[in-house]
């Protein structure tokens, strides 16, 4: 992470399944000043974070997570599980025009 960036800024760039939000409740339950960078983080302060970060789902569980409920609406047969598997916006966006991110991003191993 960046020394110079604040904290919650940092921590959600930096770990996939924590937004600003999150990151600003995560600092607040820990006790970290808004406004403090990441240089200036003490251990104790860092292990305090992890411990709260332990308690989450992010990174790899979160991306298994995403990936067993888009296999679960594949399997069932659902409009959004078919739509995943033929590459097309899910939630129901026009394709004449702007479909283009959806044909990149909506495969089964979005992801990895």
């Amino acid at each position: 992470m960046k020394a110079n960036a604040l904290v919650k800024i940092g921590l959600s760039q930096r770990i996939f399944g924590v937004g600003p939000q999150v990151a600003e409740k995560l600092c607040s339950k820990v006790g970290i000043y808004p406004q403090m960078r990441m240089s200036e983080l003490t251990e104790s302060q860092i292990l305090s974070i992890n411990k709260e970060l332990n308690n989450l789902t992010i990174e790899g569980q979160l991306k298994q997570k995403i990936n067993e409920n888009i296999q679960l609406k594949r399997s069932i047969g659902t409009i959004a599980g078919m739509r995943h598997a033929s590459g097309l916006p899910v939630r129901g966006q026009k394709t004449q025009n702007n479909s283009s991110t959806a044909r990149k991003l909506n495969h089964l191993n979005r992801h990895v």
